[in-house]
């Protein structure tokens, strides 16, 4: 969005281009050259344009996809079918967390052999301790726009009228949405640019729309009551780090902030992975240094596995792993001889309301954990750091005791068992 206002159609001009494709788009906002509609005419049109075989049409565009049309109206454009994703569950998995307390059966949808069998390996490895201890322990969705101003006295001067405005804000904030609320904005500022980051409450949706939405009248807002001329103005910036893996991940939050940690006894790390809690603790310090040494942005084995089938279960933004998968696990050895293992996960941007979570797929697989509608969004995002603190052991386990490659061979390549493809 540019501040000053959006320019206003010619008199006389009846079409726009899309934003999307840059394809005409009429005034009615259908695209005249592949309307938008989820029906299964309109989908049958643009088969006929695609000009593909009949019996590809009738995979994508089967019964089932034909059946619940409805439910995607507001989750797809140029709407042509569904795909079919295998469907795995891992658990039961013991939490006793902060708003996941109790065992449950995680619901993971991938297309990855063997990935399944490693997260219910580390799953019922967890549930032999006897639970992991999980807990939410910061919240809020950033948006930040940025502003430009003829001089830096300008910048500063607008920089130091920010925080003083946060309750007006906040009133703005909630003249938008009945769930979301401003709790906070950090300024940052580059010669006469400045950088407002400003940190919703989303309740129990993720709230990427939420925030949007609040941030566009509070843009309004301030070029109404800037105490300095505003030359232009941008609704984002880059600066959040939405859908993108960041260093400022590690130290704050964006979306939910959350660990788990367990202790697990030699003997069963011995029984269950094979190896011993000095060799894991190996490990771990050698993936650290060889993380570093790629340069990647936090220390973990494989977050987005976990995160990408998890999300796609659960009718979560898939693009939000590219951020949530940024995070710390650690593996040390305990004052008793155990295994202390921990994870900590800054930005899980996730909901059990709005986005896809309604679809008819996605919200059986959150009514499968009990998990699904409101005031289940943390106990959600516990559950999330649960199953990465599962993988993280098996697939370090797996590593330690050489039986990485042997899994992979037996379960994620056609015909199992070393044959061939």
């Amino acid at each position: 969005m540019l501040i000053p206002g959006p320019r206003h159609a010619t008199a006389g001009q009846q079409q726009r281009k899309s934003s999307v494709t840059g394809s005409p788009v009429t005034a009615n906002g259908d695209d005249s050259s592949l309307d938008r509609g989820v029906t299964r005419a309109a989908a049958m049109r643009r088969w006929r344009r695609l000009a593909a075989r009949p019996e590809t049409a009738a995979t994508l565009l089967d019964d089932t996809a034909a059946d619940d049309l409805e439910t995607y109206a507001r989750q797809i454009e140029h709407f042509v079918g569904t795909l079919r994703v295998p469907l795995g569950v891992a658990g039961p998995l013991r939490i006793a967390g902060e708003h996941a307390a109790g065992d449950f059966c995680v619901p993971l949808a991938t297309t990855e052999g063997a990935l399944v069998a490693s997260y219910n390996r580390g799953a019922r490895l967890i549930t032999s301790a006897g639970g992991c201890r999980a807990a939410v322990v910061d919240e809020a969705l950033a948006r930040a726009p940025a502003f430009a101003f003829a001089t830096l006295a300008d910048a500063v001067a607008f920089a130091s009228w920010i925080p003083g405005r946060l309750g007006v804000l906040a009133e703005v904030v909630a003249s938008t949405t009945r769930h979301g609320r401003l709790i906070g904005a950090r300024t940052a500022i580059e010669a006469n640019h400045v950088y407002v980051a400003f940190e919703f409450a989303t309740a129990d949706a993720a709230g990427q729309n939420m925030a949007t939405f609040a941030t566009e009248a509070l843009l309004a807002h301030i070029q109404a009551h800037a105490p300095v001329r505003i030359d232009y103005a941008f609704i984002e910036s880059n600066h959040a780090g939405d859908k993108k893996a960041s260093a400022r991940a590690l130290h704050g939050v964006r979306g939910r902030r959350v660990c788990a940690e367990i202790k697990i006894p030699g003997a069963l790390i011995a029984t269950q992975l094979h190896t011993t809690v000095e060799q894991l603790c190996e490990f771990w310090r050698m993936a650290v240094v060889g993380s570093a040494l790629a340069g990647t942005l936090g220390f973990n084995a494989q977050y987005a596995n976990a995160l990408a089938a998890l999300y796609l279960a659960c009718g979560q933004d898939i693009a939000c792993v590219a951020e949530s998968a940024v995070g710390i696990t650690r593996l040390e050895r305990a004052r008793d001889g155990a295994l202390y293992a921990s994870v900590t996960l800054p930005n899980l941007v996730l909901g059990t309301v709005g986005g896809g979570t309604h679809l008819p797929g996605q919200q059986a697989c959150l009514e499968l954990m009990g998990l699904a509608g409101p005031g289940h969004a943390r106990a959600l995002a516990e559950v999330a750091a649960a199953i990465c603190l599962a993988g993280e052991l098996s697939l370090a386990g797996a590593i330690c005791a050489g039986e990485f490659a042997r899994a992979h061979r037996v379960l994620g390549r056609p015909g199992g068992r070393g044959g061939r493809p």
